[in-house]
């Protein structure tokens, strides 16, 4: 093989490398990102379930009913 094919082709495999390096780094970012907000809906259904349990609780031990709407 001569110089110039050898020097081609090692400047090719170099290309190829920085563009998965980037890709990889690309995709470790958006599953950081997916991470973030699957742990913050995490949160918020949790706090969803507790102000159910709230509600379903207050209800159980005869909690006032809300009063009907005025059209009936």
């Amino acid at each position: 093989m001569s110089d110039d094919a050898l020097n081609a082709r090692l400047e090719k495999l170099e290309e190829r490398s920085a563009f998965q390096e980037q890709t990889i780094e690309d995709l470790s970012q958006a599953v950081t990102e997916q991470w973030k907000l699957l742990e913050s809906f995490k949160r918020e259904v949790s706090r969803l379930n507790d102000e159910l349990k709230a509600v379903e609780d207050n209800f159980s031990r005869g909690g006032e009913r809300e009063p009907p709407p005025p059209h009936y």
